[in-house]
This record gives structure tokens, sequence and C-alpha cells, in this order.
């Protein structure tokens, strides 16, 4: 979740510099099921009801995803985690009093946090808890930035082989064999016109 969070800011070409759309954000949230489907249309109003609520955790989110990104960054160098870069993270972790709880999803029980729902900073529970783990976990390997050197798409690595390159087949592996090819061809014409 906290890898999906940290690209959402990439998809939506906002790199670094702006928290996501308010619509990005609840979508995000309603889609990982941190929002449930009778609280959502409120909280996609929230802009206009409580300008105040929803500018806070617009910041927060920010914050977040930024500090998720730095420390993420430092893991794939295989550099030292900053303190400084994981308060955001501990913020969220700290205002968030709530507890595990096993949920059925329909065809399977998954475990989910139940958080104390004051404020709205528990809206990114979730996310910081899965970010905490993550850097806790230190996945050697498994934590990877797509080959794609344009590409800032940041994925873990489960696969059997541990070998996946792209964030994406369909779009960064893709682009990436059709370049190779375009390339080889350019080399056999230019090979058999010198020759």
């Amino acid at each position: 979740m906290c890898l999906d969070f940290v690209n959402l800011s990439v998809l939506a070409g906002q790199l670094r510099t702006h928290a996501p759309a308010w619509d990005d954000l609840i979508d995000f949230l309603a889609a990982k099921r941190v929002l449930s489907e009778d609280r959502t249309p409120h909280l996609r109003n929230l802009p206009s009801s409580d300008v105040r609520a929803a500018e806070a955790l617009t910041r927060h989110a920010l914050e977040l995803s930024q500090a998720l990104r730095l420390c993420f960054r430092a893991m794939l160098k295989g550099q030292r985690v900053a303190r400084e870069w994981t308060e955001p993270i501990n913020r969220i972790l700290r205002v968030t009093e709530g507890h595990d709880e096993l949920e059925w999803d329909g065809t399977t029980w998954r475990l989910g946090f139940r958080a104390r729902e004051e404020g709205l900073e528990w809206l990114l529970a979730a996310i910081a808890r899965s970010g905490a783990e993550l850097i806790a976990e230190r996945p050697d390997g498994k934590l990877r930035q797509c080959a794609n050197p344009n590409c800032q798409i940041l994925f873990y690595d489960g696969s059997r082989s541990e070998r996946r390159r792209w964030c994406s087949m369909t779009l960064c592996g893709n682009r990436d064999k059709v370049a190779a090819f375009a390339r080889r061809r350019g080399r056999e014409k230019t090979r058999a016109q010198h020759a």
C-alpha cells in the first residue's frame, strides 16, 4: 500500500512538489478499503464543507509521501534511513490509536487496521503502517525502482525469480523492448549499407 501511495504522485506527474489531488487521494483510500463506501461521498465533499480539515489532511499526505520516498530511495541505494525522514511516518502512527482486526473481504480473511476516528489523520494510518513495516523489514533486493530511467515508479518484487525490472511490462517493459528492437534494426541497416 505504501508503494502505491508514493507512486500516486508520480503517476499524476507531481513528484515531490504537490500532494495528490483531493479526488485522487479519496479514490486511493477507497480503492485500498481504508474508506468505506458510505464514508467516501462525505469525504469527497470535505474541501467545500471543511476547508481546514481537507488542507491539513492534504498536507499530512504530502509529508508522508515525501518521507516514504526519501526512506525508500535510501534503502534502494543501501544507505541509512535518516531519523528525521521517519518523523512524518511516526507522527501519523502516534495520532492513530487503534488496533488490528481480521476482516472478511468476501473471499478471504485479511488483517486490517482500525483506528480511533478523531481527526482525519487516521485515514493515512494504514499507509504509514505499511511504510513502517517495509522500512523495518529492509527487504534486500525486493524494493526496486523501474529500470526505465525516465520512470520514477517504485515497486516490491515479490516474483519467484526476484528478477522483475519494470513497473509494468505493458508500459515500461514493452517500451524498452520496442526501443531495443529499433536499435538492433538500425544497426542492421547500417551494416547492410556499408557492406
